[in-house]
């Protein structure tokens, strides 16, 4: 069991460094800025940054008169706004981080 624990903890641990490793490859060559302003249009084309203001407005009428802080704003839309970005959109990410994880080996 405690072997077991090791070899899941190990694989997490692993799955962080690669992680971090592709993120600073991909700053490293531009292409992380590339991605993030792809990104960034694919979503404003697709409707969802129109979608998440509105959602956002709605929050803050249905909150009333209390006053919420940025940070207090960010924590009650940014589940929704994962939850909505559209499928097409994420597979487009993904396939683009692949793609240029293939091609850096």
């Amino acid at each position: 069991l405690i072997e077991n624990a090791w070899i899941l903890g190990m694989a997490a641990l692993d799955e962080h460094q690669l992680k971090d490793s592709i993120q600073l490859k991909l700053v490293e060559t531009g292409e992380y800025d590339r991605l993030k302003e792809a990104l960034r249009q694919r979503l404003i084309d697709s409707g969802w940054r129109d979608q998440l203001k509105t959602y956002a407005m709605d929050v803050i009428k249905n909150k009333g008169d209390a006053q919420l802080s940025t940070e207090q704003l960010t924590q009650e839309i940014m589940p929704h706004g994962r939850d909505t970005v559209p499928d097409d959109v994420k597979a487009f990410l993904l396939t683009s981080i692949r793609r240029f994880v293939e091609e850096q080996q």
